[in-house]
């Protein structure tokens, strides 16, 4: 879709930053699903299941094949990771951290398909107006994918410290006195930093990923908008329109190069701080 068609540079940022939505309660906002969203975490989701599934089930110990040994190149590295971050016992979190890192990453990566493209064909094809095809761009998704891991730390905290432990180092942590009197009267400044930190946790893995891939989001289609429409317009009356055809491919292209990086290191930072906060959790305070 040009940039002219949506009311310039303006109107064409903002089309593609709407979601195709869905009100469950009519006129209720709060309960609104954003469809695109919805449908490309499965898709990405099923992607990841359905190549993972196939190369184990074609694994072999005489030549493996070059998608099984990128494969577990991939799982090595992140066993590795789990290792060295993760102290606890648990067959859980070595293939949690492997899913949120592929699925992640997968997510992020939607973002390397030029912008136009899918909600271009899913307009022709099923009439869409709105489509957002990258889904850690939405805070939505993100959050979901925050609050899992917390219910998982929740649930270790409860299950390795027991419930009146976790509830005791929720009052005797960070600052602990041995005095039955004094800790009770620091008890609720240590309750408050822990609920503190526990709100944090979530907020800032939501938002550290929706922030970079947003910002990344917005830079494609600045270079789309700054580039493209005037070198399809001018392309055959200035020179002008080849010149800057040729700097949207460049920019572009660079920009996708390093984009590259950004959403590999956002899908570990991701992992990783999802696999500090579990450790956090089997963690026992001697203290307490």
């Amino acid at each position: 879709m040009a940039g002219s068609e949506v009311k310039g540079i303006g109107g064409y940022i903002e089309h593609h930053l709407q979601n195709n939505t869905l009100e469950l309660v009519p006129g209720n906002p709060f309960w609104t699903v954003h469809l695109d969203s919805l449908v490309y975490t499965l898709i990405t989701g099923l992607v990841f299941i359905l190549v993972f599934r196939s190369v184990a089930k074609k694994a072999t110990s005489d030549v493996p094949s070059r998608m099984q040994n990128f494969i577990e190149l991939i799982i090595g590295y992140i066993n590795d990771q789990v290792k060295d971050t993760f102290k606890g016992e648990s067959k859980l979190v070595a293939p949690m951290a492997l899913t949120i890192f592929i699925w992640v990453f997968l997510m992020n990566f939607m973002d390397l398909i030029p912008v136009d493209v899918l909600p271009a064909a899913g307009s022709a094809w099923f009439g869409i107006e709105y489509m957002r095809v990258v889904p850690s761009t939405d805070l939505n998704i993100t959050f979901g994918l925050a609050l899992g891991v917390m219910l998982l730390v929740f649930y270790y905290s409860i299950v390795i410290k027991t419930p009146m432990g976790y509830v005791k180092e929720l009052l005797t942590h960070p600052f602990a006195i041995n005095n039955f009197f004094g800790q009770a009267l620091i008890a609720p400044f240590n309750l408050l930093l822990n609920i503190v930190e526990t709100l944090a946790k979530p907020v800032s893995l939501a938002l550290r990923l929706f922030g970079n891939l947003y910002s990344g989001e917005l830079i494609f289609m600045l270079i789309a908008v700054f580039t493209l429409d005037y070198a399809v317009t001018e392309l055959f009356t200035t020179l002008g329109g080849p010149i800057m055809g040729i700097s949207q491919f460049v920019l572009t292209f660079m920009w996708a190069v390093f984009h590259i990086l950004i959403i590999t290191l956002q899908a570990y930072i991701f992992m990783m701080l999802s696999l500090v906060y579990l450790n956090m959790a089997h963690e026992v305070h001697d203290a307490h």
